[in-house]
């Protein structure tokens, strides 16, 4: 194929450096979110007792309207994230198909003289990130669609030797509904970081960066994770 031919023409070998640095921080980072050292858990982490206990009390909850509304909200949350990256896909492949736009943001750059595969290629990254996120938001809805559901067949009387573990299970679900949904965050991040390669590799290099340091602030030290450790403490 021509495209595959031509693509490590285009690459220098501080564009393959910043990519390889991008899939690392990537899988890392979500690595490192998901299984923190034991004394430093992540805020995704002290999460899923929550959503545990939020379960255990719903099943004693009476009415059980409050617990709706908030996997309402919840799903509303996904239905507009996935939107939202619908939007912005169409808007990268109509760009795709003309790049005009991007090789006059190159001549602001002074950077008319790169290939233009390698531009599409840049634009190319974004996308397939926001594509990522769209289906992990999409899953996620499901998700909480199935959560929901599993909460209505718990069983009204708390005494029904089913009513805690379907609540748990429901738990389960949600716990899944929400990995999904934070994954999808973060390769809208990642996406954000990834438009730095547009001013070259270092850009790209910086933006993975930011996004790195910013994720793993924000679920390590955090003013929302203190005041969680606070309560679970007390």
């Amino acid at each position: 194929m021509p495209f595959l031919r031509n693509l490590p023409l285009t690459l220098t070998p501080l564009d393959l450096i910043a990519l390889a640095v991008l899939a690392l921080a990537w899988f890392g980072v979500g690595r490192i979110i998901a299984n923190p050292p034991q004394r430093r858990p992540s805020v995704s982490v002290l999460m899923k007792w929550y959503r545990r206990e939020w379960m255990r009390q719903f099943v004693s909850r009476d009415p059980r309207i409050f617990d709706g509304n908030i996997l309402a909200t919840l799903r509303e949350g996904t239905a507009f994230y996935a939107s939202a990256c619908l939007i912005a896909l169409g808007g990268g492949l109509a760009l795709l198909g003309n790049i005009d736009p991007l090789m006059g943001l190159a001549r602001e750059l002074e950077a008319a003289a790169i290939p233009i595969l390698l531009w599409k290629l840049k634009l190319l990254l974004v996308l397939l990130l926001v594509a990522n996120a769209y289906l992990k938001f999409v899953w996620s809805h499901r998700l909480f669609g199935w959560c929901a559901i599993m909460m209505a067949a718990v069983p009204n009387d708390p005494g029904d030797p089913r009513a805690l573990p379907r609540a748990l299970a429901a738990a389960e679900v949600n716990i899944n509904a929400a990995r999904n949904f934070n994954i999808g965050l973060r390769s809208l991040y990642f996406a954000l970081g990834a438009t730095g390669w547009l001013g070259g590799p270092w850009g790209l290099l910086a933006g993975t960066g930011v996004v790195v340091v910013m994720t793993l602030l924000r679920e390590f030290a955090s003013p929302s994770r203190k005041a969680i450790l606070r309560d679970m403490s007390g």
